[in-house]
């Protein structure tokens, strides 16, 4: 990383007026000798730095190397900063301060307080309150294997429960909803497989390399595949259930009923994750039509209603 190191050096110090040796040991998270090392590199490599000694000294560029800066907006550089700070969690410390300080340098000076106050209008977080603890160590597996090429292994459970092993040539992550997934070549299928990150165990960074891959689509037949399945339910709903279900439905599709219920069009997939977003519900939310999806919860509530009648084991 030390090429990158250097780049983020030159362009931090482009950025300000001068910078101490301290600093920047401290944002590279590497010794003073190195350093001057690095100093002495871009130097080497023709780019003047002026050195000051000193309690107030430091590094500084001269000044007829400074670029321009204006070819970016404020607005420009504030989406840059802010798609950073949404990846954040899946990339590392040294990736992500090289990445901001090449951003950064892209401030003019002039702007410098507009793009912090922008900046601070928007906060990004994927990360979920609660949830897998799993899912961000898992990512951090994943997105190595991206970087160094090489195979990954996991068990992995369908949406019955079966699990099986799995080896495959990681070729992207996607964010879908608040869900990652994984796409890559799958050795036991010999084709390109989706895998979601939650229902995996034991992942794995194999020492095994392999070449890229042409990379399919970014699944836009998955996204096809669950248009067609869609249908819309018709739901009576408690107004204390309003935001959980605004969630997944228009405002538009919302209709006063009574003075403390509503009429909710909301679509809906028929599987089991549909069926346990209408039944997380509870009793604030009542599926009225169709027919056949209300049977189906009613089954449904029959069954777990049994499960909870019977004597503990």
């Amino acid at each position: 990383m030390k090429t990158d190191r250097l780049i983020s050096i030159i362009l931090l110090l482009l950025e300000r007026e001068k910078i101490s040796a301290k600093e920047l040991s401290e944002t590279f998270e590497v010794s003073l000798r190195t350093i001057y090392r690095d100093i002495d590199t871009i130097n080497l490599a023709g780019v003047p730095i002026l050195s000051t000694p000193g309690v107030n000294g430091g590094f500084q560029i001269m000044e007829r190397y400074k670029v321009d800066k204006k070819v970016f907006s404020a607005s420009d550089i504030v989406t840059l900063l802010k798609g950073l700070e949404s990846v954040s969690t899946i990339l590392s410390r040294e990736e992500l301060i090289n990445t901001f300080v090449k951003v950064k340098s892209l401030i003019p000076s002039e702007k410098a307080n507009e793009i912090e106050l922008k900046s601070n209008q928007i906060l990004i977080d994927l990360q979920p309150w609660k949830g897998n603890p799993n899912i961000q160590l898992f990512l951090d597996i994943i997105h190595a294997a991206l970087r160094e090429q090489k195979l990954a292994a996991f068990d992995y459970f369908d949406r019955k429960g079966q699990s099986s092993q799995r080896k495959i040539e990681p070729t992207r992550l996607i964010l879908k909803g608040n869900s990652w997934y994984v796409q890559g070549f799958c050795l036991d299928r010999q084709d390109f497989r989706l895998f979601k990150i939650s229902r995996m165990a034991g992942l794995t960074m194999l020492d095994e390399p392999f070449s890229p891959r042409e990379t399919p689509p970014v699944i836009s037949d998955f996204v096809e595949m669950m248009t067609k399945r869609q249908l819309t339910v018709k739901l009576l709903v408690h107004e204390s259930a309003r935001d959980s279900v605004m969630d997944y439905c228009n405002a538009e599709n919302i209709t006063p009923y009574g003075e403390h219920h509503f009429i909710a069009l909301m679509p809906f997939i028929d599987d089991d994750a549909g069926y346990n977003l209408l039944l997380s519900f509870g009793d604030r939310c009542e599926c009225l039509e169709p027919p056949e999806i209300r049977d189906e919860l009613i089954r449904r509530i029959e069954n777990l209603s049994r499960l909870y009648r019977q004597s503990p084991a």
